[in-house]
């Protein structure tokens, strides 16, 4: 029976590469039939990757069928993952997020979370010799994996190990890194086709902080006045998306990788004041800059209060 391998929904570059990269280990060096698949279209930095690197999409999918053998990666959090993520057959997790859980398996499984800034960083640790055997496309994969996660190495989730590793595998492909991580970037800040509720859903992830519910969404862009020059109807839709998700309120961060700060959108009340108490903003409009903010999982996430 194939085994599915697919990350969290709203895919980002991660989630869209790294399932595609484990899948080739399990089918080229493990022997086991798998095949990568994802649980929503890909951002478009990951549709350039992609491109790039020649890469059929993956399948997109809303469930799967009871029993599927399946490795989840890039997330162990139930609510990113299938309604029915406990009746499918987990046979392992990689991830490099904090455990949250609530998954539950039919037996011992191989778990891997680990404190680096890439889930695909976790997979070449985990290949170890046989690593050397990944092509190209594999390697171009990885790389741009790492490039997104760490933004360029400014996010502080970076660790050297991410560093070093995007660094031998940029020589390999013979690849100049600022440039490669230019392109894309750009390709991640081009949203103009994208509507204000896709935007707030394009990567974005459910957090309660004292049984308020967030959407907390990020676009990291180095355009950032594209996003911020629809401020008014992103405001305007916010309410909507919360209304629509069966969350309290939206969170949008724009994240200008560029200048290495980030924009939150403020649109009510309570908003104002996850700012002011989570990151010592004095907001006095409708938006606010936080410098250094880059990061959802170490600086946004672990900071929010209400």
């Amino acid at each position: 029976m194939t085994t599915l391998v697919f990350g969290h929904k709203s895919p980002d570059t991660d989630s869209t590469g790294s399932p595609i990269i484990w899948a080739w280990y399990l089918n080229e060096i493990k022997g086991q039939k798998a095949e990568a698949v994802l649980l929503g279209e890909p951002n478009t930095e990951a549709a350039f990757v992609l491109k790039r690197w020649d890469l059929p999409k993956p399948s997109i999918i809303s469930s799967v069928e009871a029993d599927t053998p399946v490795v989840i990666v890039d997330t162990n959090n139930p609510a990113e993952l299938p309604d029915n993520i406990n009746d499918v057959d987990i046979q392992a997790i990689i991830d490099h997020h904090k455990l949250v859980g609530g998954i539950e398996t039919k037996g011992p499984i191989n778990i891997t979370i680990r404190p680096l800034a890439c889930t695909a960083t976790i997979m070449h640790n985990l290949m170890g010799p046989n690593a050397e055997k990944m092509p190209d496309w594999v390697k171009g994969t990885m790389l741009s994996c790492i490039l997104s996660d760490t933004l360029e190495f400014r996010s502080p989730t970076t660790t050297e190990q991410d560093k070093a590793l995007a660094e031998k595998l940029a020589a390999d492909l013979g690849l100049n890194i600022s440039e490669y991580a230019a392109e894309m970037f750009a390709a991640k800040s081009d949203v103009s086709a994208f509507s204000d509720a896709e935007l707030l859903r394009m990567d974005s992830k459910e957090y309660a902080v004292d049984d308020v519910k967030f959407r907390v969404s990020v676009l990291e862009t180095t355009a950032p006045a594209i996003v911020l020059d629809r401020k008014a109807s992103l405001l305007d839709s916010c309410a909507k998306v919360a209304t629509e998700d069966g969350v309290d309120h939206v969170l949008l961060f724009v994240v200008d990788i560029l200048n290495e700060e980030a924009t939150l959108l403020v649109q009510n009340d309570t908003v104002k004041a996850v700012a002011e108490k989570s990151f010592g903003a004095s907001v006095s409009g409708d938006s606010v800059v936080l410098p250094g903010i880059m990061s959802r999982k170490k600086q946004i996430i672990p900071n929010l209060k209400v």
